[in-house]
């Protein structure tokens, strides 16, 4: 065998059973929960902003960017609800590079999976102390999700990730909206499959057990732009492209359609910046259709204390190590003007 056993890691219930979620932030979450399930379910017309850093790499940097996202929300919290980015795992391509806090709670030394749990969970809590907001994640690896399923309101599942049967079987267990997003190629039958796969009830081993689950009606699409067999990345966040996957919903028998657009990735090339002016885009669509605008939910936006991107090391606080987020300024305004659409 090529696998060398390092040591055996506790269970999520262990996990869980030292750092548990106090009651009232648990009651929180409930609230939040259902605030979050009625924009999916179209009982609530209000619209989901999913904002923060590319990776959650420095508690104190991802507390504070939190703490101010809270007095924003309160300035918009009739029209707006904010969903903290505090994501944890970071997909890499090449699988060179950070990758993220549960790897390595400290970006500049070798990976400690242990302290990783811990320092994950410990980020989790604090930031919901800190803001009264519950967050965000990509589930990168589906056996992890016992270890956050008590603190998160809402789960991503990565372009990467997205024609997995392990992952899609995974969160049609989860009581919680969870955005499959296109994949790299950009064929949106990939993911709507996912949505369905993902809203079926599924029997499966998970973790060394037979399990069973229900489907996750709160399953839903998130378009991140493609990228061709040249390398050239395609956006697809247009009014034309909002409107073809409103014809591919109406051909399928999926609940609770609904759709995230996620600004940055290839749908901006990873050009930070353009995030403001897609974002815009996608609200004056919104504007244009009644179609469009009950199927568009929200948008994902990677934002953090400071613009732009650092290597690993570079020492400025509050600024990305992964890919490059909008600043804290520039994020701020665009919260307000998407309130004001």
């Amino acid at each position: 065998m090529s696998f060398e056993f390092i040591k055996k890691l506790p269970t999520p219930d262990e996990i869980r059973e030292q750092l548990p979620l106090p009651a009232d932030l648990a009651a929180l979450k409930k609230e939040r929960d259902k605030e979050i399930r009625d924009v999916i379910t179209g009982k609530s017309d209000k619209f989901l902003v999913i904002i923060g850093p590319c990776s959650a790499d420095n508690e104190d940097a991802v507390c504070e960017y939190v703490t101010r996202l809270a007095r924003v929300n309160e300035k918009v919290k009739d029209k707006l609800i904010l969903i903290p980015r505090i994501y944890t795992n970071k997909p890499r391509t090449t699988g060179e590079g950070y990758k993220g806090i549960v790897h390595q709670p400290d970006p500049e030394k070798q990976p400690d999976f242990l302290a990783g749990l811990i320092a994950m969970r410990k980020m989790q809590i604090h930031a919901i102390e800190e803001s009264g907001l519950t967050a965000a994640d990509e589930m990168l690896y589906p056996e992890n999700w016992g270890y956050v399923s008590d603190i998160l309101s809402y789960v991503a599942i990565g372009a990467r990730s997205v024609e997995d049967q392990q992952h899609r079987i995974v969160v049609s267990g989860f009581d919680v909206p969870a955005g499959m997003k296109n994949p790299t190629s950009g064929d949106l039958t990939v993911m709507l499959n996912s949505v369905y796969a993902s809203q079926h009830p599924h029997s499966f081993i998970y973790r060394g057990w037979e399990v069973k689950t229900n489907g996750n009606e709160l399953a839903h699409t998130v378009l991140r732009g493609a990228t061709n067999k040249h390398g050239r990345n395609l956006p697809n966040y247009h009014y034309e492209d909002l409107n073809l996957l409103l014809t591919l919903y109406n051909e399928r028998e999926l609940k609770n359609p609904a759709a995230i657009i996620d600004a940055n990735h290839s749908n901006s090339n990873k050009e930070f910046a353009q995030q403001i002016r897609i974002v815009k885009e996608v609200m004056h669509s919104r504007k244009l259709s009644p179609d469009i605008h009950k199927l568009v939910k929200g948008v994902m936006i990677e934002s953090y204390l400071e613009e732009g991107c650092q290597k690993v090391g570079g020492g400025v606080y509050g600024k990305s190590i992964t890919d490059p987020c909008l600043g804290w300024k520039d994020s701020e305004k665009l919260i307000y003007d998407i309130a004001e659409y």
